[in-house]
């Protein structure tokens, strides 16, 4: 490769949470200038930035909005990319109006997220943290108060057949439970390729179900899927665990539910507003447990998912998009 003056070189701007093998990719380009951005930046200080740095052509995108104002405060962006795969934070209807590409990191965190939702579920039937506390606090005489159960034999309904869906059956099979799928836009014959049971209607089959793993998208069809009317279905013994996105279950109801009896009890990764207040309704529950938003960044799923996201920036500026990690595809 020739040098290049800073002039004529792609800047892109990388969140720190970028890992050292993603930058690696870029930095090996001569064709492209890195700029690092805080992972919490305002959205008045992150259109600040890249005002200041336009033109900007393309962009690695933790949790950051970014959307039209983004854009225009760019000047000349030619891909966004999101170092995970939801992409709820984004305004794709803008980018595809500019005809920007917007990309996500593909199957990199797959396996972290559904690894996180089963062990969600095991930490919830073995009373992990009781356990735990009976050996630390000196009450090993209550061990056999309330006992822990086994997944194996139980049910498991799991909300979207996905990237991470698909995994997390996988994972549920090996431990012998039975395994629901509720997924719309799959078709069925798939789902029983994969060794699992489609269910064309959720609330017909919730009361079949001893767990409740979602991962689906957030989109304004599944905000609120699961509602007070919704929690009603599940059996009192049941468990709703979330990787996926907050907002789609109503934690006022939730928590109804689960002070109620109504509801065994919960694994939640995501929330409604993230951080969630201090003091939320949820933290004092002892049938609630509980994870920052890291069910996808685990250390080896974030080198996965910067390189995968390096690659989409570079493929996008050679010219030839990774079009199955390619959101809007009609920008192609």
């Amino acid at each position: 490769m020739s040098t290049r003056t800073a002039s004529n070189k792609n800047k892109i701007l990388v969140t720190e949470s970028f890992s050292a093998k993603g930058r690696a990719l870029l930095a090996a380009r001569d064709d492209v200038e890195m700029i690092e951005f805080p992972n919490m930046i305002s959205a008045a200080d992150f259109s600040a930035l890249l005002t200041s740095h336009a033109p900007v052509h393309g962009v690695a995108l933790g949790a950051t909005r970014f959307g039209e104002p983004e854009l225009v405060a760019a000047g000349d962006m030619k891909v966004v990319t999101r170092i995970g795969v939801g992409f709820d934070a984004v305004d794709v209807p803008a980018l595809s109006r500019h005809k920007v590409p917007l990309m996500v990191a593909g199957t990199a965190n797959s396996p972290s997220v559904a690894e996180q939702a089963l062990f969600m579920m095991l930490t919830l039937a073995k009373r992990a943290n009781e356990m735990h506390a009976m050996v630390r606090d000196g009450t090993w005489s209550s061990r056999l108060g309330v006992l822990p159960f086994d997944l194996y034999g139980k049910t498991v309904l799991i909300i979207g057949f996905g990237r991470i869906g698909t995994r997390t059956a996988k994972r549920c099979l090996a431990m012998e439970m039975q395994v629901l799928v509720y997924d719309p836009y799959k078709p069925a014959a798939d789902i029983t390729a994969a060794g699992c049971e489609p269910v064309a209607n959720l609330d017909a089959a919730l009361p079949r179900a001893d767990f409740v793993s979602i991962h689906c998208p957030k989109t304004p069809e599944t905000i609120g899927l699961f509602n007070a009317a919704r929690l009603r279905l599940m059996k009192p013994s049941s468990y709703l665990i979330n990787t996926a996105r907050g907002g789609l279950i109503d934690e006022a109801a939730l928590h109804d539910a689960l002070v109620s009896g109504r509801l065994a009890g919960a694994g939640l990764d995501v929330f409604e507003q993230e951080p969630p207040p201090v003091g939320h309704a949820l933290h004092a529950l002892p049938n609630v447990i509980m994870a920052p938003h890291v069910a996808g960044v685990t250390r080896e799923a974030v080198d996965r998912m910067s390189e995968q996201t390096a690659r989409n920036i570079l493929s996008v500026l050679d010219g030839d998009p990774i079009r199955q990690n390619v959101i809007n595809q009609d920008v192609l």
